[in-house]
């Protein structure tokens, strides 16, 4: 199983990004993207199930948007609206199907300058 992130960078306050995820070995019922700020525990941001219901933190609400490509396994994260607060490294997590097991992806670094 893959888990491969793209889209970070470096963006100025009130700017956008779009986070992708490719996956690849397994079906999953439910995909997430996950922050970690340092010195912070690791966050959850958005979550999306297989058959399209999504979730969001209070901070994302309003400003990032979780959505998939079943074709191409792949979810996405477009962040707008983009604040200091948002700088991290943004993981994507993945429940696979039977097993029930996670995954993670390496992480992508987003930085918000202000």
């Amino acid at each position: 199983v893959q888990l491969v992130e793209s889209g970070g960078g470096l963006v100025q306050a009130g700017g956008s990004l779009r986070l992708s995820c490719a996956a690849s070995g397994s079906r999953f019922y439910e995909m997430n993207w996950y922050r970690q700020a340092p010195g912070k525990q690791r966050e959850l941001v958005a979550a999306i199930t297989s058959d399209g219901h999504t979730n969001y933190a209070d901070s994302a609400k309003g400003r990032f948007t979780i959505s998939a490509d079943n074709a191409k396994d792949t979810v996405y994260l477009q962040m707008d609206s983009l604040e200091p607060e948002d700088t991290a490294v943004y993981y994507c997590n993945a429940i696979a199907y039977y097993s029930g097991m996670t995954y993670w992806g390496r992480g992508t670094q987003v930085t918000v300058s202000s």
